[in-house]
């Protein structure tokens, strides 16, 4: 494997150990071939689940005795909330969602076949399709990942020493661990944020941005610097 696929990588973006679904990932390579893969394993999953820990509300979906679901929250299945998260007023899981230990799913955000990993936070009116976020990924008020390209045609991952055909319809976004999106961003199909990176407010992103950056505008990307 090449350096440049190395960067979108499993391995590079996130640690296994902060998600309930670390089997999803194996024997795979690249995050986005696991979204065909979400609903079935819920389903295998769920029916896993220690009762001692989680109620089975409903048909395919589970909730942690432990998490904090507000009455207006809506929770559709295939879905997991795991230990300690808080699903806040008007949330919309739209179903095919994992949402990990102490994660944070706010007021009128909208989930839809998704893997939030542990202590992610999507609080304010943020939109998550046909996406990964990583260990303590942040996304600011109002901002989404765009799944589905206009022309209609496949998602592609761009990078800067070339593309990775995907052969997906619908690709949001692979955030990796603690990445932290700017308000009212919004995340072009087939982006890949790499850990540790800022996107500043209001960007428009696309393709793959590496690791340790801090993205201020598509011709403006540098790379952090640490005391």
């Amino acid at each position: 494997m090449s350096e440049v696929l190395k960067e979108v990588s499993i391995e590079q973006l996130y640690d296994l150990k902060e998600t309930i679904a670390y089997e999803l990932f194996e024997g795979v390579t690249y995050p986005w071939e696991v979204l065909p893969k979400i609903k079935d394993f819920i389903i295998s999953l769920g029916k896993s689940l220690p009762e001692d820990k989680y109620d089975q509300i409903k048909e395919n979906v589970w909730v942690a005795k432990s998490a904090n679901v507000y009455p207006t929250a809506y929770i559709n299945g295939p879905a997991i909330i795991d230990e300690e998260a808080e699903i806040r007023h008007c949330a919309f899981i739209r179903g095919n969602a994992i949402v990990g230990k102490h994660a944070v799913v706010g007021n009128s955000t909208e989930l839809k076949n998704v893997v939030l990993f542990n202590n992610v936070q999507v609080p304010h009116y943020n939109y998550v399709g046909d996406s990964i976020l990583g260990y303590k990924a942040h996304m600011g008020a109002g901002s989404i990942t765009s799944n589905v390209k206009s022309d209609k045609t496949l998602v592609v991952v761009k990078t800067k020493n070339g593309s990775i055909e995907t052969g997906l319809k619908k690709f949001g976004a692979m955030l990796g661990d603690r990445v932290e999106v700017g308000c009212n961003s919004v995340l072009n199909p087939g982006s890949v944020i790499g850990r540790d990176t800022n996107i500043y407010p209001t960007s428009c992103v696309r393709g793959h941005i590496p690791e340790n950056s801090i993205y201020k505008k598509n011709d403006v990307i540098v790379t952090k610097k640490y005391d």
